[in-house]
């Protein structure tokens, strides 16, 4: 998903040029018509990177890839939800008509798409004919690469009838291929009746990541000349949706920096806008769910886990992001008014923000003596080890003019107002490059270190205790830690919590993911005094297992909120862990009203209001950046946070706060993720987050 794209003639020229700047216009388009043609190459080869791992069955990709590549995992699950969310639109159209003497598939900038071939090896196009458009160059291309395969031609058919040379003509018995440019809607209309489109029969219309590339005007025409044309049919769209948030604003910018820029996201942002768009050029019904919706209630949970198991992944938070800001739209009308693939999403139960006047909050850039790089990271922890002393372990991000795993240790340090940032080298390599670790103060002052990973494969197993010196000159450090008793299972996504039972304090280990186990659901005592492993009897109904979740101290006990669950859903529950005479007691916190499940947030408590910040949701399409719980009352109040003192999308995922209770301030440090084609995408420097005085 690059989204390298789907191929597309979508040229997105304006007419008319003026002789004065015609030449300098052609020549920009040309650029931008190349740019758009590059996305099919790209994304040919992603899709077949995806069916050479196994994702989706397709055994004709390979024949229009000159250099096979395998891509990330990211970028293989990606093309795979949409390979499904297509084909499963696909498969609801044929079967809706499969009584009609004659059908019809017409694929707008179809690239190098092989569904005809896989479609007829298979059987499935009795009584259809497909049609696909593309740019011209690109359908000349397909046209070589088809000829020169001779189990391509046997499919097709292949007459000697050829059209004009400039538009790439190839036609078989139930094949057209057809170049011309989309936004030449007359030529396209006319050539296409020439060829034998029948507008009286249900027909389907495919554009993958198409309409998108052209300007608006010509972009709606196209979608009203198929509306007008055909009396029963059915368009099946993908592509992009929401560039307003922080991770829409860097997909937004992506393509704009590739020179095939997203026109369509501005004036169509949300699905609303989207089926709006469709009902009002013509067509009678329209439906769109974005790609979490497709891939949680559409795709069986037995072939979930089988895609679980392919390769090794643990890029949740990009995943479900990309996810969100993706559809699937279908849109009807005549005799298919009912072939609408998906359903309404279910009631979730959850409150409705109030995005009209919503409750904010200010934020305000970190003051720092000096730019520190290594505070652009992700997947890191930080914890306070002094008064305004901040320390940040682990993660990805930049070290020495490149990105990578994390070693070293930064340092905040407050003096007056503005904070000093440094570096303490690991010459021991007691951290290593870990990813995802627990990093939790202790009352005492020390500082425990567990866990994480280097890559899904390599868990980090090792315990390292920090401590701070304030005094001789303010020094911190490293001692590993050699733990008695039977060591838990290695994991990372998970917490670690100071508890206190009979009056001795543990260290509480919870969930988390390990290289066997996609969610873990055990948990573990650590004494800090003897750093031996101890049973402690916990009663009541344990939570569901998760990772990244958030954990804190309440009461001598431990609050736990959100993560992400064994269905990769994520959770809403507050789970609290109170100690007893005999051990401890799972409980749960009963809310007066809901809150968005989430993860990958962060959580702090202040005077019995639990504070959540950031974190990952597909349950609705605006998560508040910053939610507060009355433990007492059981209210909650949700904020959005007022970025104008930011100049970069504000990241609130894979991130670490800091709570500092007297000044009510929270410092947030590093976030983002690093998203298939996307790049690196990091807050570039910490922010102050000014809590309020919730009574």
């Amino acid at each position: 998903m690059g989204e390298d794209g789907g191929g597309g003639s979508s040229s997105s020229s304006s007419s008319g040029p003026s002789p004065a700047h015609g030449g300098c216009r052609r020549r920009r388009q040309a650029g931008k018509d190349a740019a758009v043609q590059g996305t099919n190459d790209s994304s040919i080869v992603s899709k077949c990177s995806m069916v050479n791992l196994g994702y989706f069955t397709d055994g004709f990709l390979k024949g229009f890839v000159n250099k096979p590549t395998r891509r990330t995992p990211l970028i293989n699950r990606g093309y795979y939800v949409r390979a499904k969310a297509v084909d499963y639109s696909l498969r609801c159209f044929l079967r809706h008509t499969e009584g009609y003497p004659q059908r019809q598939i017409l694929s707008l900038g179809a690239g190098f798409d092989s569904l005809y071939f896989r479609l007829k090896a298979s059987g499935e196009l009795k009584n259809v004919i497909m049609y696909e458009v593309d740019y011209p160059d690109v359908v000349q291309r397909k046209a070589m690469l088809i000829k020169n395969k001779q189990e391509l031609v046997e499919l097709i058919g292949c007459t000697d009838e050829k059209g004009p040379a400039q538009m790439g003509w190839l036609c078989g018995v139930d094949y057209k291929l057809l170049g011309i440019d989309l936004t030449e809607i007359v030529k396209l209309d006319a050539t296409l009746m020439e060829i034998g489109l029948n507008p009286a029969c249900p027909t389907l219309l495919l554009s993958e990541v198409v309409l998108t590339y052209m300007k608006n005007e010509r972009s709606s025409a196209v979608i009203r000349w198929a509306a007008d044309r055909f009396s029963s049919a059915m368009f099946v769209v993908y592509e992009q949706i929401r560039p307003n948030d922080p991770f829409g604003q860097v997909m937004h910018q992506h393509f704009v920096q590739m020179n095939s820029t997203l026109h369509a996201l501005v004036q169509f942002p949300g699905k609303e806008a989207q089926q709006k768009r469709f009902l009002q050029e013509g067509w009678e019904e329209c439906f769109c769910i974005d790609m979490n919706e497709f891939y949680v209630r559409y795709i069986p949970e037995h072939e979930r886990q089988r895609i679980e198991m392919l390769e090794p992944f643990d890029e949740y938070e990009e995943w479900q992001l990309k996810c969100s800001h993706y559809i699937i739209l279908c849109a009807s009308k005549g005799d298919l008014i009912k072939c609408l693939p998906f359903s309404p999403l279910q009631d979730y139960g959850i409150d409705k923000l109030d995005v009209l006047d919503p409750l904010r909050l200010s934020v305000s850039l970190c003051e720092t003596e000096t730019q520190s790089p290594h505070l652009r990271r992700f997947a890191h922890r930080s914890a306070l080890v002094a008064p305004h002393t901040i320390v940040t372990i682990g993660g990805f991000g930049s070290s020495i003019g490149q990105h990578g795993r994390l070693r070293d240790i930064s340092l905040l340090v407050k003096t007056g107002p503005v904070w000093k940032s440094s570096s303490f080298k690991d010459k021991d390599n007691l951290l290593t490059e870990r990813m995802f670790p627990s990093l939790t103060a202790l009352r005492d002052h020390r500082c425990m270190l567990i866990g994480g990973r280097m890559s899904p494969l390599k868990p980090v197993t090792s315990v390292v205790c920090l401590r701070w010196d304030a005094g001789n000159g303010a020094n911190l450090s490293l001692k590993a830690i050699e733990c008695s008793g039977t060591m838990p299972p290695p994991r990372w996504r998970h917490t670690a919590t100071e508890v206190i039972y009979r009056d001795q304090k543990y260290l509480f280990i919870y969930g988390g993911r390990s290289p066997k186990e996609m969610v873990l659901g055990d948990w573990h005592f650590l004494n800090l005094q003897d750093y031996s492993w101890a049973h402690i009897p916990v009663d009541g109904s344990p939570p569901e297992s998760r990772h990244s979740h958030c954990a804190c101290a309440w009461k001598d006990g431990v609050l736990i909120t959100g993560g992400l669950g064994s269905a990769q859903i994520p959770l809403g529950s507050i789970c609290h862990l109170r100690p007893t005479l005999s051990g401890f007691v799972w409980e749960r916190i009963e809310m007066i009203s809901s809150i968005i499940p989430r993860y990958s947030h962060t959580m702090h408590i202040l005077d019995d209001k639990l504070i959540l910040l950031g974190g990952v949701s597909i349950h609705s399409e605006s998560i508040p950046e910053v939610t507060f719980i009355d433990l007492k009352t059981g209210r909650s109040f949700d904020y959005y946070i007022d970025t104008n003192a930011v100049k970069w999308p504000l990241m609130l995922h894979n991130h670490s706060s800091v709570l500092l209770a007297e000044e009510r301030q929270v410092v947030l440090i590093g976030g983002g993720g690093n998203c298939f084609s996307f790049g690196t995408h990091l807050n570039q420097q910490p922010i102050l987050l000014q809590l309020p005085d919730i009574r």
